[in-house]
């Protein structure tokens, strides 16, 4: 048995006007999800358990089966583990964002205007981490590399109570309002504030406005905690789990379960991320014995922070034709009989670009070695149709991956 999880991160949505009241995934053509849906079973799911707010963090976890209220101790901390740092138990890590802020003078007065800084790129943000070692980094912390935009902090032997707000949920805010607040903040807000003064006049930046990009004139701290483990996937579930992402969130999740991590070149978390390269490298992963593909894709997510409608519609069908088909197309013809499950962890607001605690569309299907999927009547999957074939009750997303493993729909 093969077992095929497509993660949508953020694809989830509400109805949009100017899409005369459709979601994205509504408005998109996704045949290949509608015909898993059609043949299967659709239905709503809650990938956010009571008392958590939604985010990739619980909606990853959650879907993988692991309760984010036990395991959970925030984000960076999963991050870390993905770039492989050691953390003492009384280490605090956080999310390190470079981004872009106004001019004002004042630093408080200053305003949020990218939560990425145009999507730096790792190479430049490598060389301005260094700058920020150089000037800041002692026996009490240390920065990290890591993707585009996403770095990390390591506080040693430091408070973790923090209330940090996350830069892509404050776009347009003056820093003065959402600035850190508990252990540590004059030293986090000291280095933000600092920080402008180093990278606004760096080299990097400086190009990056001549050719008209963002600049990564400050840095943001967000998503602090101690280090997290996880029970074994292999023990907790009795089959191999592999996992392909462009962040390293997931891949950080994906490490501290034991599940193993397959790198795709050319795979950006974007909407110009290498799609055909994903589901090459999945379906390698099952022709090498993998039982279960967890493919995440994060394009939907980005595209609904950068309240890029249309590409987030775009994200929806060069998932459905570019991933779900060619795996799709290979499992059919594997061999073996094979599972094939369509899910968001959190619904991401176009219209917002703020993450949302709401149930999410989800669609199972389990197939026949051999057999296609068929269906008399192929229904448009999205949160209308899968509302209405909810009765009201949305299935439980920590008991997702256990009744998935176990041919049974929820």
């Amino acid at each position: 048995m093969k077992y095929f999880i497509l993660l949508t991160d953020g694809l989830a949505d509400e109805p949009i006007t100017k899409l005369n009241n459709a979601t994205p995934l509504e408005a998109a053509s996704t045949p290949y999800m509608d015909l898993i849906a059609s043949a299967g079973h659709y239905s709503m799911l809650s990938p956010t358990p009571k008392g958590c707010t939604g985010g990739s963090e619980v909606g990853n976890l959650t879907i993988l089966g692991y309760d984010p209220r036990v395991h959970l101790t925030g984000r960076s901390p999963i991050e870390a583990a993905a770039i492989g740092i050691d953390m003492a138990e009384d280490d605090v890590a956080l999310r390190c964002n470079f981004i872009t802020l106004s001019n004002e003078a004042d630093y408080s007065q200053k305003r949020i205007l990218d939560y990425s800084a145009g999507e730096i790129t790792t190479q430049e943000a490598g060389v301005l981490i260094d700058a920020l070692n150089n000037a800041f980094a002692n026996e009490k912390l240390d920065y990290h590399l890591g993707l585009s935009y996403r770095h990390c902090l390591i506080l040693h032997h430091e408070g973790v109570n923090m209330t940090l707000t996350p830069p892509h949920n404050a776009l347009g805010e003056r820093v003065e309002n959402i600035s850190p607040k508990g252990d540590a903040s004059n030293i986090l807000y000291s280095m933000m504030e600092k920080s402008y003064d180093i990278l606004s006049n760096h080299p990097i930046n400086l190009a990056r406005i001549e050719k008209g990009l963002n600049p990564a004139n400050s840095v943001w701290f967000w998503g602090q905690g101690r280090p997290m483990t996880l029970p074994s996937f292999k023990e907790k579930y009795g089959i191999s789990g592999g996992v392909i992402t462009a962040v390293d969130l997931v891949r950080g999740i994906a490490k501290c379960a034991q599940m193993n991590i397959y790198s795709v070149e050319g795979a950006t978390g974007t909407i110009h991320t290498n799609f055909d390269g994903k589901a090459a490298k999945a379906i390698d992963a099952f022709k090498n014995g993998e039982e279960l593909v967890y493919l995440h894709i994060e394009a939907p997510d980005e595209c609904s922070h950068q309240l890029d409608v249309h590409s987030k519609i775009l994200s929806a069908e060069c998932a459905d034709s570019k991933l779900l088909r060619p795996v799709l197309d290979y499992l059919v013809g594997c061999g073996e009989d094979y599972a094939i499950l369509i899910a968001s962890d959190h619904p991401t607001l176009s219209q917002s670009g703020k993450h949302s605690s709401a149930d999410v569309a989800y669609a199972m299907y389990f197939g026949k070695a051999g057999v296609y999927p068929t269906s008399s009547t192929v229904i448009n999957f999205c949160e209308a149709t899968a509302t209405q074939n909810s009765n009201g009750k949305a299935a439980d997303g920590l008991k997702l991956m256990e009744s998935f493993i176990k041919g049974k729909y929820i």
